[in-house]
């Protein structure tokens, strides 16, 4: 390969020291970077190859004891799993433009390709964990232009249309519910994707990164969401639900108000689940910088009057209702040994259609509070979607698609809830839920 292309290819997409070793691994151009002085180590030379298909990791060295968290604290964590200490994109390095071009060959341009909404509805009253101040959703409209109905407690603007040509105006505001904290807005509700400066081991978060460090009134200085960017990578769907109803393991299987089945409460999906849903999926490997999805079907208690998804109005008034208190009271989901066996595989991300990914109520996790979020964001640098609805993709029996999420790019912010999308193709034949 010729010397000026290979920088001009490089300097044209941006490409980092990482992503420029694994193109040139494959594109035979290790001289061309050793001229350039971006000589590659041994252990870089390991790793670096993206079309070496990635070896399974073993589940047998896993395990759910607690890290030590003084030694966290002392800076065990700081020089990242995978990474250099100071890392701000963790797994996301992972999801590099080869893996983007081969995650968009999944799509056969001969056969129709349907695109499936994996975000949850939001609504008013959208049931969160509790925090003070509350993570609320309370979306008001700003009229402008003409006179509102009666009873409209939105804003008016003005009932003026603007201009010879009568122009009208509709927005938004998001404010709390009244008589609440002023600060009720955020991106940390619903479908979302919590970012490297979500969680911490008391100051330590990511990367070495003290929080004293980078807390701003507005934000963090480092690890903000806008260090994500657009994500457009291969997916795969784990059906734990789909692989118990097959089983017909009805001990673990409880039923919606809405008439749709979701995982038992409390219960404690484990690796060897993990592995029947990947067996059930025809999913031979999970592969570096891939976006995995876990599907447990607890999403359904979020809209409880309504099997078709939307929410029904008198609900979305009452937040206590039984079924959004059980939501949030617990839930299914990973522990420590599934996290950190998930973890080696370097995805991009981990996600579920719960609200906080991992098992919660379980006397497993004993006395700690949310390990899960440490072990993933913390110690590897793992990305966490959560309620990532995935029902239609499962219904059509498609569990391998092209993943793609588009975060706020909001200066210091720690997450996006800007909801994913997958493109599908049904199998030619259908398989069984």
């Amino acid at each position: 390969m010729r010397g000026d292309l290979f920088v001009a290819h490089l300097a044209a997409h941006k490409c980092d020291r990482r992503e420029a070793l694994g193109m040139a691994a494959g594109a035979g151009a290790a001289g061309v970077l050793a001229g350039l002085g971006l000589r590659t180590t041994a252990a870089e030379a390991s790793v670096e190859a993206p079309e070496a298909a990635p070896a399974q990791v073993p589940k047998g060295r896993f395990d759910d004891e607690m890290f030590d968290v003084q030694a966290v604290l002392r800076g065990a964590w700081d020089n990242t799993r995978f990474y250099r200490r100071g890392d701000q994109r963790g797994t996301l390095r992972e999801v590099t433009p080869r893996k983007t071009a081969r995650a968009l060959r999944l799509l056969d341009d001969r056969r129709p390709v349907r695109s499936y909404q994996l975000g949850d509805r939001l609504f008013n009253g959208y049931p969160a964990f509790g925090t003070r101040p509350p993570r609320q959703y309370n979306q008001r409209l700003v009229v402008g232009g003409y006179q509102p109905p009666a009873g409209f407690e939105g804003f008016l603007q003005s009932a003026t249309p603007s201009g010879p040509n009568q122009v009208s105006v509709h927005e938004e505001r998001f404010a709390s519910t009244p008589g609440s904290a002023p600060y009720g807005v955020t991106y940390q509700i619903a479908t979302q994707l919590d970012n490297l400066n979500h969680i911490g081991v008391g100051p330590v978060f990511y990367g070495g990164h003290r929080g004293p460090q980078i807390a701003e009134t507005w934000g963090t200085s480092r690890l903000g969401v806008e260090h994500a960017g657009p994500i457009v990578t291969r997916g795969i769907l784990l059906d734990v639900l789909g692989v118990k109803r097959a089983q017909g393991a009805s001990d673990v299987i409880e039923e919606a108000r809405n008439g749709r089945p979701h995982l038992a409460s409390t219960y404690r999906i484990t690796i060897e689940d993990l592995e029947a849903a990947m067996r059930r999926a025809r999913i031979r490997r999970i592969e570096r910088g891939d976006a995995v999805l876990i599907r447990t079907g607890w999403n359904q208690l979020v809209n409880p009057k309504d099997p078709a998804g939307a929410h029904a109005p008198d609900d979305a008034e009452h937040p206590g209702h039984p079924e959004h208190q059980k939501y949030l009271r617990s839930e299914p989901g990973i522990y420590l040994r599934e996290a950190r066996w998930l973890a080696e595989h370097r995805p991009a991300l981990v996600g579920a259609d719960t609200w906080a990914l991992e098992v919660l109520g379980n006397p497993v996790s004993g006395e700690n509070a949310f390990p899960v979020h440490q072990e993933l964001i913390v110690h590897y640098g793992v990305r966490i979607g959560e309620g990532i609805v995935s029902d239609g993709l499962a219904d059509d029996g498609i569990y391998e698609f092209v993943y793609i999420n588009t975060p706020q790019n909001a200066t210091g912010a720690t997450a996006g809830n800007a909801p994913p999308a997958a493109l599908g193709q049904r199998p030619r034949r259908r398989r069984r839920r």
